[in-house]
């Protein structure tokens, strides 16, 4: 197997944590990979852990004036990176070292253009980390599951870039990559799950996705406006998608 793929990571202020993350790439046991991170004008030591990094010549690594956004960041690299794959990981989260090996050779055996794995979520408080339980997500996806079990985390994913066509992750502030994979889905395209748990998910009580409200109100308007559900399907993701939640996560 000799195919080249792009890791693309956004990161803002967690340089506490982009250690274990790169490291995490960089310890693959698959090698034929470039990975690309926008540091999105951090104003913590990211800029220091970085630096560490940089003669690095497998790492390319972009300082934002301004901060942008994940979106943007995300954007930034599918824009500049060329492999034929791409995948993404955000900067406080980390993979096992058969990552992309197992996500490889799955597609190219089922010449799939869409992949995803379980994963494994995790908190942490004063540098431990609490395990829970490992997902178990339905083996494939499309539009109409989706909606209901948007169980797919950005940072198991893996895809062909051809599928990605002119599909951009759109600044709406909150859920873009709940967006993101809907848009991949209208073109008709499933998603197929590696059978395995490949990554760890670290749930932060400050990250974006902690606010419940915030994030039910914000479905509703992307289910609304860009998936033109109507009111009675729009109720029912939102159900099916925060039953998911709990299951995955608790009620924390």
């Amino acid at each position: 197997m000799n195919t080249n793929i792009d890791i693309i990571v956004p990161n803002f202020n967690k340089g506490k944590y982009l250690d274990e993350c790169l490291n995490s790439v960089i310890l693959q046991d698959y090698k034929n990979w470039i990975l690309y991170i926008i540091d999105d004008n951090s104003d913590d030591n990211s800029k220091n852990i970085l630096s560490k990094y940089k003669d690095n010549p497998k790492i390319k690594i972009i300082e934002l004036k301004k901060n942008k956004g994940p979106a943007f960041c995300r954007n930034l690299g599918m824009r500049i990176s060329n492999s034929n794959f791409v995948s993404f990981l955000d900067s406080d989260d980390f993979w096992v070292p058969n990552k992309i090996s197992s996500h490889l050779k799955f597609m190219l055996d089922g010449n799939l253009n869409f992949t995803f794995s379980d994963y494994q979520t995790f908190f942490e408080k004063d540098d431990i980390k609490k395990y829970i339980k490992k997902t178990n997500i339905t083996n494939m996806l499309n539009f109409k599951k989706f909606i209901k079990n948007s169980s797919i985390n950005t940072s198991t994913m893996v895809l062909k870039r051809s599928i990605i066509k002119n599909t951009k992750f759109k600044n709406v502030g909150l859920l873009e990559d709940y967006l993101f994979k809907c848009d991949l889905f209208k073109q008709g395209i499933s998603a197929h799950k590696v059978d395995k748990n490949l990554a760890f998910y670290r749930v932060l009580e400050s990250s974006r996705s902690s606010s419940r409200f915030k994030n039910i109100f914000q479905l509703w308007r992307i289910n609304k406006k860009y998936n033109k559900l109507n009111f009675f399907n729009n109720m029912i993701s939102i159900l099916m998608i925060s039953f998911n939640s709990i299951k995955k996560y608790g009620l924390k």
